[in-house]
């Protein structure tokens, strides 16, 4: 489990089982990427500005929701990986059952609640009275469809943990084109469909939903897929307060982190909107581009992450420092030419975005200041992946919040008055470089150190 400075080659087969885990998963997430945008083009393109501050002004409160659905999720991908790796197929369900189980009671439980009091909530984050009507309307209709929705979530992210990525691909491939066909046909009423405004957007979620969760349990049913809804699934779908210990074990902090993180940017959008209409707009587009570059870490990370999960569970610990090498070299290939390519084309990327010259200027001059730091923040992700597949979980994450909090938002608000706008972005290097040599002390000299053992 050493990792030295030069790193060995690691071994072919594990090059390609992470390719081959890899590639689905990233092409879900520019799919998800790609449906969000289009989405928000046909609602302000259709409808206007208000509804896509209708939609926008909900967010908040459906990302609150959707971060512990992330966190129960991975804290149950882990389990799933160990139970898998260790061939325990009945203990893949029962964690599988339990997890949907909860995630079914807590939908269940905002679909009761945010239904009733949407009004109340979206007055208390001080929607502006000219978009509050529209959307109440939204977002009662997310909020009720709550069940279903992170059932979704779930299922899509404990396929994982079994090694399935092509199948959330596919889920998601025709949930996102009933999606996308069914919104403008809402908004103009095409097909002798009812014209539904701001609020088909959220019915068009909810039926492609619906249909993808539909498909992927028949998909999973005719494979006799190890997650499929079958008989002895359905006997695990009930609360197992021993699993859903472990799950939260890893879930919570996960969901502490993604909060902490979101709440990071509003952060950082204060200080950016400070210096003017040009900035914010300098700031979308440059989080729009680095959101793509930052795909192929994040999903290294999650790769990382199963497969240590996979290994602990099949009692193959000594592969752990191999997959750790492979991740950070992956990184290095992968993401770095991602890297590269926003380099060389920042201006052709970001005038995708943008047309105004001067705003193109100021969010390449952006974008080349933190761009870099990608491949520093995917690193950091392989080492934190791996070490929360042993279940180490509190402190990878605290060092992650810690240097969202201590670092990158005081130096970005601190040269953000001394050297103007660029001071922002320098914030997410200096946060990204803290956080790799932390989590790298932390991995060799306390978490290799530690006897590995299942959760």
């Amino acid at each position: 489990m050493n990792t030295a400075a030069a790193i060995p080659a690691p071994r072919p087969h594990l090059w390609r089982a992470f390719l081959a885990f890899l590639v689905p998963m990233m092409a879900s997430n520019i799919l998800q990427a790609l449906s969000g945008t289009i989405n928000n083009v046909y609602l302000g393109q259709m409808l206007g500005v208000r509804a896509m501050a209708a939609v926008s002004a909900f967010f908040p409160i459906l990302f609150f929701f959707i971060s512990f659905m992330i966190g129960l999720g991975a804290g149950a991908s882990v389990l799933i990986g160990q139970a898998w790796g260790a061939r325990e197929p009945e203990r893949v369900k029962a964690i599988a059952g339990t997890t949907l189980t909860v995630g079914i009671v807590f939908g269940l439980l905002v679909a009761l609640f945010g239904g009733a009091l949407t009004g109340p909530m979206l007055r208390l984050l001080h929607t502006p009275a000219d978009i509050l009507p529209s959307t109440t309307e939204y977002a009662r209709i997310m909020l009720i469809a709550a069940p279903g929705i992170f059932v979704f979530l779930l299922v899509t992210s404990m396929l994982r943990g079994v090694s399935d990525t092509v199948s959330p691909l596919i889920t998601l491939a025709v949930s996102t084109a009933i999606g996308l066909a069914l919104t403008p046909a809402l908004i103009r009423g095409w097909g002798g469909l009812p014209q539904m405004g701001v609020a088909s957007g959220a019915w068009a979620a909810v039926a492609s939903y619906a249909v993808g969760l539909g498909w992927l349990a028949w998909h999973m049913l005719r494979r006799n897929h190890p997650l499929a809804p079958d008989a002895v699934f359905l006997r695990h779908m009930k609360i197992d307060r021993a699993i859903l210990a472990r799950v939260l074990r890893i879930g919570l902090p996960t969901a502490m982190q993604v909060i902490t993180m979101s709440l990071a940017e509003v952060a950082v959008l204060f200080l950016v909107n400070r210096f003017g209409s040009d900035a914010t707009a300098a700031y979308g587009a440059v989080n729009r581009v680095v959101a793509y570059v930052q795909f192929p870490a994040m999903s290294i990370g999650i790769t990382a992450s199963i497969f240590g999960a996979q290994a602990i569970g099949a009692g193959r610990v000594g592969t752990l420092g191999a997959i750790a090498r492979t991740g950070i070299l992956m990184n290095l290939v992968l993401t770095g030419s991602l890297v590269l390519l926003a380099y060389l084309f920042s201006g052709t990327i970001i005038g995708l975005f943008i047309t105004n010259a001067h705003v193109v200027e100021m969010a390449q001059t952006l974008l080349h200041i933190m761009l870099w730091s990608v491949i520093i923040y995917g690193m950091s992700t392989v080492l934190s992946g791996l070490m929360r597949a042993s279940g180490t979980v509190l402190v990878p994450i605290g060092v992650t919040m810690f240097c969202i909090i201590a670092v990158q938002v005081p130096v970005a608000w601190t040269l953000s008055h001394l050297i103007g706008l660029d001071g922002v972005w320098i914030g997410y290097p200096a946060a990204f470089l803290t956080m790799l040599a932390l989590q790298t002390s932390y991995y060799r000299l306390v978490w290799r150190k530690k006897p590995i053992r299942r959760l």
